[in-house]
């Protein structure tokens, strides 16, 4: 195929997953030979990500869905940059990079990532504005066409890594001595947006009854956001300072996944879970909840444990059996690593993309 020029629109200023896959979507499709670039709000660090890798970024206030200034600017990037592909990501942008589009000449075609596993608000931003939706998993998928959303315009392109990050031995894994723990230290962690939905209050309530079992077991939340105060004042209300370990947002994911004995991420709701697959490329065996598209990757008993969301309980038994085998942490670290990486790739996301964009280009011709 000819080589496309593509526009990522992203009106999120956050760092989570979403803008982890767009940023490895650009250099897996860069790598393809085609041109990309990304437009977001002054601010935002996918700006400065891409900007790091290299691609070229423009800056454009999107403040409301209905925002007549700003759509006019994204209507001048559109045609500078001679895009092919819009490819949008969050609400707002997606609203107003679309009728940006939508209001030229010889428009590009508009696709819709959908990275949530979110009720949907608005049918329009998905039946009408985009041309294609775009999925992370056949969950995300599979509720899209149930809230009406015409199953001819949705496809399941998971989310893919780079493994080539993921290679055990250049990783040091050295929390331990980051720390100050001990080299026989337990450690469950998990690296997440420090929100509710994350279930982080749920590691704090499985907690007290791993370390009963374990005493020298450490739990380390890796991540920044809305329940750090929160979490910060739990610790120290529950008595367990010293046994868990704030680490901020870290720029060092793989150093602090190679470190873990056990990948924990209870969360409540998941399109995906890239968290999971990025454990499991390092071998680090993972419990997570069974809802939404966590089953895609956590495969139980096999790859890694499933529990209850919001059930505590259920999670430090999860954990303590794990901790208590050490055999089958083994085992599980080399199936859940053999898994993802046939599932998973960076390379497989851009082949699904790239497919997309071709078959939708060929039908509008």
């Amino acid at each position: 195929m000819k080589p496309l020029r593509i526009l990522h629109t992203e009106s999120s200023k956050g760092w989570g997953g979403q803008e982890n896959r767009t940023l490895n979507e650009l250099i897996a499709m860069r790598e393809r030979g085609h041109t990309l670039a990304v437009v977001s709000r002054p601010g935002a660090r996918i700006l400065e990500r891409a900007k790091e890798a290299g691609f070229e970024t423009f800056e454009v206030d999107m403040r409301g869905a209905i925002d007549l200034p700003n759509i006019l600017r994204l209507r001048r990037v559109i045609r500078q940059f001679g895009a092919d592909i819009v490819n949008t990501h969050s609400g707002r942008d997606t609203q107003l990079a679309g009728m940006a589009a939508r209001s030229l000449i010889g428009r590009p075609l508009i696709v819709r990532t959908r990275h949530l596993a979110l009720p949907i608000t608005s049918k329009f931003s998905y039946s009408i504005l985009p041309d294609h939706v775009v999925t992370v998993s056949k969950y995300v998928e599979n509720y899209l066409v149930a809230a009406g959303v015409p199953g001819n315009q949705v496809s399941t392109v998971s989310t893919g890594v780079d493994f080539s990050r993921y290679d055990r031995s250049t990783v040091q894994g050295n929390l331990r001595e980051e720390l100050g723990l001990a080299a026989n230290s337990l450690l469950i962690g998990t690296v997440a947006i420090l929100r509710a939905k994350k279930g982080h209050a749920e590691i704090l309530d499985a907690a007290p009854e791993v370390l009963k079992r374990f005493p020298n077991a450490h739990f380390l939340f890796a991540g920044d956001g809305p329940q750090t105060e929160n979490l910060k004042s739990r610790i120290v209300a529950d008595g367990l300072t010293g046994h868990v370990h704030m680490l901020g947002l870290r720029r060092d994911v793989t150093n602090v996944l190679a470190s873990l004995d056990v990948f924990v991420l209870p969360t409540h709701q998941e399109a995906l879970g890239t968290a999971f697959i990025e454990a499991a490329a390092l071998g680090v065996p993972a419990i997570g909840t069974n809802i939404d598209g966590v089953p895609e990757i956590v495969q139980d008993g096999s790859t890694g444990l499933l529990v209850p969301p919001h059930d505590g309980k259920a999670l430090g038994e999860a954990i303590i059996s794990l901790l208590a085998d050490p055999a089958r942490r083994a085992t599980m670290r080399q199936t859940a690593s053999e898994f993802v990486r046939r599932q998973f790739s960076r390379e497989k996301m851009a082949e699904g993309m790239e497919a997309l964009y071709q078959r939708l280009l060929d039908y509008a011709r």
